[in-house]
């Protein structure tokens, strides 16, 4: 499989939703190992928040798709903050993770974030992922000991199944 990187445009909205809610909620998600689906149910995104994420400026997501097929196998929000570069929403399609494409996702992550000049790239990870983080880690990435509170009351990021969730911030210098 060759794996092509593109920015996505409105055109993706919808296959970003479906890849992203499969990816960490419900059953789907669970073929893979970053599924959520344990600590919390619905979306994990909606047509409305994908779309602010592209039309916001200094904001990308960065598409991975099959040069095959064109099918969509991977995505990841980037915004840049002053001279920090924010990455969310890493995306793998469940059914191909373990291939590498997370990591490409990261290494051209790391590329947009030279480009624009940042120092460093910054995300936050629900604290009891603990798996998720390690692998970050394992790419460079590091706690920086900050906390931030998880958005209960908020069902555009999920339906909490469990107390005491929380984010991390996890940073990687550039």
């Amino acid at each position: 499989m060759h794996i092509e990187f593109t920015q996505a445009d409105d055109s993706h909205v919808d296959s970003l939703v479906e890849l992203v809610n499969s990816a960490y909620r419900g059953e789907s998600s669970k073929v893979g190992w970053t599924t959520e689906a344990d600590i919390l149910g619905g979306q994990r995104t909606d047509a409305e928040g994908i779309q602010e994420m592209i039309n916001k400026e200094d904001s990308v997501i960065l598409i991975a798709e099959n040069d095959d097929n064109g099918d969509l196998v991977g995505c990841v929000h980037l915004e840049k903050q002053n001279a920090k570069c924010y990455l969310g929403m890493l995306t793998v399609d469940p059914s191909l993770q373990n291939k590498g494409i997370g990591k490409m996702l990261l290494t051209e992550s790391g590329a947009l974030a030279q480009f624009w000049d940042c120092t460093s790239i910054f995300m936050t990870v629900i604290s009891a992922r603990s798996e998720l983080i390690a692998w970050y880690e394992k790419h460079g990435f590091r706690k920086t000991g900050e906390k931030k509170p998880f958005p209960y009351g908020d069902e555009r990021f999920g339906l909490p199944k469990v107390e005491g969730l929380e984010f991390i911030v996890l940073e990687k210098k550039v």
